[in-house]
């Protein structure tokens, strides 16, 4: 498996757990009856990075397998 390949699951695995981190805050802050932080969009930022990630293998697999 290439390293483009075996960074996707990575990168899922990564957003994921951000993204559940995130919404726990938001909760936490809500309960504690505060402002909850200004919040990153996750998946988006997980999709570019898979969607590069993608096009990166793809060209990789094309060029170099043989």
């Amino acid at each position: 498996m290439c390293m483009f390949c075996a960074a996707m699951p990575a990168t899922i695995a990564v957003g994921a757990n951000l993204q559940a981190k995130q919404r726990r805050e938001q909760r936490e802050a809500e309960a504690r009856g505060q402002e909850a932080r200004r919040q990153i969009p996750v998946m988006t930022w997980m999709a570019v990075v898979l969607v590069t990630l993608a096009l990166a293998s793809a060209l990789y697999h094309s060029q170099f397998d043989g």
